[in-house]
């Protein structure tokens, strides 16, 4: 693995969010639909939804503002991008798809605020939205209730399924037991360190990880485990422990901007993640941005999706993405989960030949997406993702360089056995 010439640092909160860009050209994998081949209205939408013969609406609804803007950013960018491309290629069933879009603003009692605006007042036809599991549980009452479609970017801890929800993300068995069991062979880790933000994923993650390593993983042990609320940013403590305690691996679930203080005092507390061994799940390309390379080079990170990804779906993708939103741009694993949302909606709605939330609950399972920047996706019965599982390792340049994925897709198990 080499690195390469270390960059300065770009916005994480990426001012030209809210700028008005040019339409982007549809993929070229993807089918090219006549807008005049459109269906009557009557027969697409029979509950209500805001749905013309020439548009239908949908919601974004993700933080651009607080602690957990650095994070949700690149989401944003990246379902206005596969809207674009989806009008550009004719649209939704030949309706163009509008946007509302609502900020969250790191307030999970505001998420549902604005959640229950977006399908009660604005009848939105489906919601591209949330990150944190903490908004996600506060919403998804609201989605039930008033029967709602919302589709969530972020990897989680699974534990959870609904007609509601389609999780383009991970959850734990792709993510949290694979990354551990990578660790524990290849680096022959038996002692780990467990840190979180304070939530309910941080925390449900790191039960299933001690669950993981002490009743899974031979010989090995739990040496610690804290956790910090949004927005901390004193690590200084944490870290002489770590110091003290000498893990095998450092376990990271930091969220949001917290991140940027936590890995700086790390590298100014002496220690050199090119020999202490860091396994994040939390960290993607997008946090990286406002960290700098050169303070997390040398980390590994467990997720499905990385920039560097050669592939080319992957280089197609990456390619609109910075002619949308700027060369400096980068883009990380929840993003493209993100941009998955609007492309499994369109794909689900026609499949389903309606709009209707009931119908597209009931027609999503099978559907796939061949042109999904990570390679290929299908959706299960239990709404989550068949995906490959990854782990990269950060360089100087911000990006992670993959070291490890799954030959195969691996299943989604939102309930796994022995870890509830």
């Amino acid at each position: 693995m080499s690195d390469e010439k270390k960059q300065g640092l770009h916005s994480p909160f990426r001012r030209k969010l809210l700028m008005g860009m040019a339409a982007i050209p549809a993929m070229s994998l993807l089918p090219r639909t006549s807008f005049a081949q459109a269906p009557a209205t009557s027969v697409v939408n029979t509950t209500g939804l805001a749905v013309t013969d020439t548009e239908v609406t949908v919601g974004i609804l993700h933080s651009v503002t607080g602690t957990m803007a650095i994070s949700e950013t690149g989401s944003v960018q990246a379902e206005k991008l596969a809207i674009e491309q989806i009008n550009a290629a004719g649209g939704v069933l030949g309706r163009k798809i509008k946007f509302i879009q609502e900020d969250g603003a790191s307030d999970w009692p505001n998420f549902a605020e604005k959640a229950k605006k977006l399908l009660v007042n604005d009848k939105c036809a489906a919601v591209m939205g949330c990150w944190t599991s903490a908004s996600r549980k506060a919403v998804l009452p609201v989605f039930e209730q008033y029967n709602g479609m919302l589709y969530y970017p972020t990897f989680y801890e699974g534990l959870e399924q609904s007609k509601n929800v389609i999780y383009t993300g991970q959850e734990a068995t792709q993510q949290i037991i694979a990354g551990l069991d990578w660790v524990n062979k290849t680096k022959g880790a038996k002692s780990f360190y467990l840190l979180g933000s304070d939530y309910i994923w941080p925390r449900t993650s790191n039960k299933i990880a001690r669950k993981h390593i002490e009743n899974h993983l031979k010989d090995a042990k739990v040496v610690g485990e804290e956790y910090f609320p949004l927005g901390h940013t004193q690590f200084n403590s944490v870290i002489n422990k770590i110091k003290l305690t000498k893990p095998d691996v450092i376990y990271a679930i930091i969220v949001g901007g917290s991140n940027v203080a936590f890995y700086k005092q790390l590298k100014a507390a002496g220690i050199d993640l090119s020999k202490q061994t860091l396994l994040t799940i939390s960290v993607t390309e997008d946090e990286i941005d406002g960290i700098g390379g050169e303070n997390i080079a040398g980390a590994y990170a467990c997720m499905k999706y990385f920039q560097s990804l050669d592939n080319p779906n992957n280089k197609e993708f990456v390619a609109a993405f910075k002619k949308m939103w700027g060369e400096k741009t980068v883009i990380g694993d929840v993003t493209q989960a993100a941009y998955l949302g609007p492309w499994l909606w369109k794909l689900t709605v026609e499949k389903a030949g309606s709009f209707d939330v009931d119908k597209v609950a009931a027609a999503s399972p099978g559907v796939e997406f061949k042109g999904a920047p990570e390679g290929y996706v299908r959706v299960h019965e239990n709404h989550h993702l068949w995906s490959k599982t990854r782990v990269g390792r950060a360089k100087l340049d911000g990006q992670y360089e993959l070291v490890y994925e799954t030959a195969d897709l691996v299943e989604p198990d939102p309930f796994p056995k022995g870890y509830q």
